[in-house]
């Protein structure tokens, strides 16, 4: 059984299915994906991935969601994600996590400010509700990594990890686990390999960010979930086990992740 950690189950590329979702559905329950996270960017999102959710999810596939704003949303965007507004919407049983969240100074350092007033109020929301973070870190590790600790995170994932094992250090002292999509595949990310190869195995999960990302062997093919047990197979040859290992492994943390608090 594999676990996605994060996917993104409204914005999936459904050419292949005739547009049809329940084809993307049935691809996931055929590779054997037993759970998976559909992640929310923006409030505007809430309504359609919550139907998703109910609609799809059963007891051969457990489906949840997170409520957040990512950081490269507009500043107006941003502002809107109050810690009230996030506790209001989050607090159904289908909500599993709070975010995505984060910072992100890659596309643009204009609104730096708002990102990390955004990023704070969800850590504020995430302890209110004993629900862990989904935190996106690009280019800005030492800030993300400042304001968590700083505002007193302890419960989350930081997703797609790709950054260094001595970033994944300081996140696990803080109580998180990290997340590695099909990106721990390529050639050119050394660093992101060594940072799974040191990975604790009880704070290792795995996913496929999908629709973005090339996670699987043939690049330019459309991402979903449904590629997450390749993202267990990469890990899988590093720790010399096989990834049906792995996603038995990752679906374990992911539970602990989720009953951290209860």
């Amino acid at each position: 059984m594999f676990t996605d950690s994060h996917c993104h189950l409204n914005r999936l590329d459904l050419t292949k299915y005739d547009g049809q979702l329940s084809g993307a559905i049935a691809a996931m329950k055929a590779a054997n994906v037993t759970r998976a996270m559909a992640i929310m960017c923006d409030f505007a999102e809430y309504d359609e991935i919550a139907n998703i959710v109910k609609t799809y999810g059963d007891e051969t596939l457990n489906l949840g969601m997170s409520v957040g704003i990512h950081p490269c949303e507009d500043i107006s965007v941003l502002q809107s994600a109050t810690v009230e507004r996030l506790i209001e919407t989050a607090d159904a049983n289908h909500v599993w996590a709070i975010g995505e969240t984060g910072l992100d100074y890659y596309w643009s350092t204009d609104n730096k400010k708002a990102q990390q007033d955004s990023l704070a109020r969800h850590i504020h929301a995430s302890q209110r509700l004993k629900k862990p973070l989904v935190i996106h870190m690009r280019d800005t590790k030492e800030d993300t990594i400042d304001i968590l600790k700083a505002e007193g995170a302890e419960h989350g994932i930081i997703h797609c990890f790709t950054e260094d094992w001595e970033t994944a250090k300081r996140a696990l002292d803080l109580g998180f686990y990290i997340s590695f999509s099909g990106i721990v595949s390529f050639k050119s990310a050394q660093n992101i390999k060594d940072a799974a190869k040191n990975m604790p195995r009880d704070r290792i999960l795995i996913e496929t960010d999908s629709p973005y990302l090339a996670p699987v062997p043939k690049r330019g093919r459309p991402n979903e979930p449904a590629y997450v047990p390749y993202v267990a197979s990469c890990i899988a040859e590093m720790y010399g086990c096989s990834s049906e290992e792995v996603g038995a492994l990752t679906a374990k943390n992911f539970e602990n992740l989720l009953a951290q608090y209860h």
